[in-house]
């Protein structure tokens, strides 16, 4: 891939790193599937021996995510799941993710009021990385530019910036140069327990 793909945006970026770090059967989360699109990619590296877990509040994107899966033969690998991201901990008991997507704001297309907030976003986010396996990666794309986006980035950026350093190591990633609050990346590596 060249520099210019990795850079195009920060769902590209984020794409590139999880490419070199998920591998065929690993177990995956996608926190807000959305339209399906981060879903059918994870379902894409992890293989017919790995699994994804996918969580929505909506239900036009389940369905959604579920009409895409079916088209291109994905269903058997992926777990759709209509809950909160805040919840993921009551579907995921025993499982050891290896990494987690969170695409925040609201669903493409869909209603601009549905947007995930502040808090439990955190929440989840706390969730995941409790549970994810060590070497693990979560990887949050946030919006500033629709209400409330920028009060969601500046929470979660609070949060992730007081993580411990001997636990995780934590990268944002802004587009300085754009017009219209382009979307930025924050990558959390998860290097030790404790």
């Amino acid at each position: 891939m060249s520099m210019q793909g990795i850079i195009k945006n920060s769902v590209s970026m984020a794409r590139h790193v999880l490419n070199q770090h998920i591998r065929p059967g690993d177990t995956v989360i996608d926190a807000t599937c959305g339209r399906g699109k981060d879903t059918l990619y994870l379902a894409r590296l992890v293989g017919k021996t790995g699994r994804v877990l996918a969580f929505d509040i909506q239900s036009l994107a389940v369905n959604s995510t579920y009409s895409l899966l079916r088209e291109q033969g994905w269903l058997d690998v992926v777990f759709l799941i209509k809950d909160d991201h805040i919840n993921m901990t009551d579907h995921i008991s025993g499982i050891v993710p290896r990494a987690c997507v969170f695409n925040l704001g609201y669903m493409p297309g869909g209603n601009h009021t549905i947007t995930t907030k502040p808090h439990s976003t955190i929440r989840a986010l706390k969730n995941s990385l409790d549970s994810l396996a060590v070497d693990g990666i979560v990887s949050l794309v946030f919006y500033t530019g629709h209400p409330g986006g920028k009060e969601e980035y500046e929470a979660v950026n609070s949060y992730v910036a007081g993580l411990s350093q001997s636990k995780f190591t934590v990268i944002k990633s802004e587009f300085i140069n754009q017009i219209n609050s382009p979307p930025g990346l924050i990558l959390i590596h998860k290097i030790s327990e404790g």
